[in-house]
């Protein structure tokens, strides 16, 4: 009888953990980013009044984006964000009008949170198609507001059938003191993260006007929208109501037979997912006009949804897609030749993902990448104004061009916008 020796185990090839990865990635960013304000000649694109512009245009991106997170955890297509977020507008700037701000704040929440009951009953309780659902509540949406301004804001001083009277009241702002020269117990303290900026440090001062333009001159609403970042994480992956409604959006049998309601989860998901949306349209109202206007949405709903996909269905995933497109909105405020370097910036991303590609032995996937990498290197070698179509179109560009990018690796809830009826087999 021999004795067999044990089996070796196989040599663990080592990979850093998620956080460091991400911090290594947001630094090798940060550094592209800075070479290319030098390169391109603007100096916006790393300042941090540009950075605090793209934080104020991703929160209702974010906002609208955790809504529709909710709402497909639980296995329902929320296509209506839009027609949510419009409905969050007028019952904000209708409430705010009548009480103050923070009261538009809850009755923006209040009208988000009807439109999300109106898309539960009519796919969960009707059973209707979910894309059908949604685009009917889009459509519902711009005529519901525009009746019910011409009945309430006609005959109001400064307020016709298209715009609210003003709101009552602001929301409260905050700056983070010491770094960003916020105030402490009436003292302005100093503001090292400016002075950093101002010294045109290589990197150094780019970095700089990073943290000041997310620490300065924040809306309570915004430190609201980013806590519930790792709030939304939190409840969903280490709460047991959290686990119902994922285990609702994968499997609705399997959770049905171990008792949890399907229908009365979903419908909790969905109306949360309204209210989320609702919140973001207040946020419109609050921050951007500080009343109620027709049209003020303007596609933010659909782009809200492409962050959640481009952020595979997960909260920090959300964040960085509102933040991506957050970010290409903010360069349409700025100079052509901000949106010049954000044209090279991408440039070198697409050029660096076709390199990865060729490197993991995916050909077409690195054809296609290189093909666009050299078409965006040569717009910018030969283009010294840039089109406003073109400045317009930027954002709804980059969200096409993430979404392709990032198609690959989405997973999205298994039974996200099938139909399903108690007793039914999986």
């Amino acid at each position: 009888m021999t004795a067999t020796s044990a089996p070796t185990p196989e040599r663990a090839s080592w990979r850093p953990s998620p956080l460091p990865r991400a911090l290594i990635g947001a630094g090798l960013l940060i550094i592209a980013l800075a070479a290319v304000s030098h390169i391109a000649n603007a100096p916006d694109l790393g300042s941090s009044g540009n950075w605090g512009a793209a934080l104020r245009l991703a929160v209702p991106l974010l906002l609208a984006g955790l809504g529709g997170l909710f709402s497909e955890r639980v296995g329902i297509v929320n296509i209506g964000l839009e027609g949510m977020m419009t409905f969050g507008t007028w019952f904000g700037g209708w409430a705010g009008w009548q009480w103050g701000a923070w009261w538009g704040v809850v009755g923006g929440i209040v009208g988000g949170m009807l439109a999300g009951a109106l898309h539960a009953l009519l796919t969960i309780t009707v059973g209707i198609d979910h894309i059908v659902s949604g685009f009917a509540i889009n459509i519902i949406a711009v005529g519901v507001c525009r009746f019910l301004a011409t009945k309430v804001f006609v005959g109001q001083p400064s307020a016709s059938q298209s715009f609210g009277p003003e709101v009552k009241g602001s929301i409260g702002r905050f700056t983070m003191p010491f770094t960003s020269g916020g105030s402490l117990f009436g003292w302005r303290t100093p503001d090292v993260l400016g002075w950093i900026e101002q010294k045109n440090w290589v990197v150094v001062s780019d970095v700089a006007g990073l943290l000041k333009g997310i620490t300065s001159d924040l809306s309570l609403l915004t430190v609201i929208a980013i806590v519930l970042v790792p709030v939304t994480a939190w409840f969903l992956w280490h709460t047991a109501v959290g686990l119902r409604m994922r285990s609702v959006g994968e499997r609705p049998t399997a959770a049905d037979s171990l008792g949890v309601p399907v229908y009365l989860t979903r419908w909790i998901g969905v109306v949360i997912s309204g209210g989320l949306a609702g919140l973001a349209g207040a946020y419109l109202v609050m921050e951007t006009s500080h009343r109620y206007q027709e049209g003020q949405v303007a596609g933010r709903g659909f782009i809200a949804l492409a962050a959640m996909i481009f952020g595979n269905w997960r909260p920090t995933g959300v964040a960085l897609g509102a933040g991506i497109f957050g970010f290409s909105l903010a360069v349409d405020l700025r100079s052509d030749q901000s949106v010049l370097g954000l044209v090279l910036f991408v440039a070198i991303l697409v050029g660096t993902l076709a390199v990865r590609a060729g490197v993991g032995r995916k050909p077409r996937q690195m054809v296609a990448l290189a093909i666009v990498a050299v078409l965006l290197f040569w717009y910018y070698s030969f283009t010294a104004k840039v089109p406003s179509e073109l400045v317009y179109m930027t954002p709804y560009l980059t969200t096409l061009l993430v979404l392709g990018f990032a198609s690959q690796r989405l997973r999205p809830p298994a039974w996200d916008g099938k139909p399903w009826r108690k007793g039914q087999a999986t």
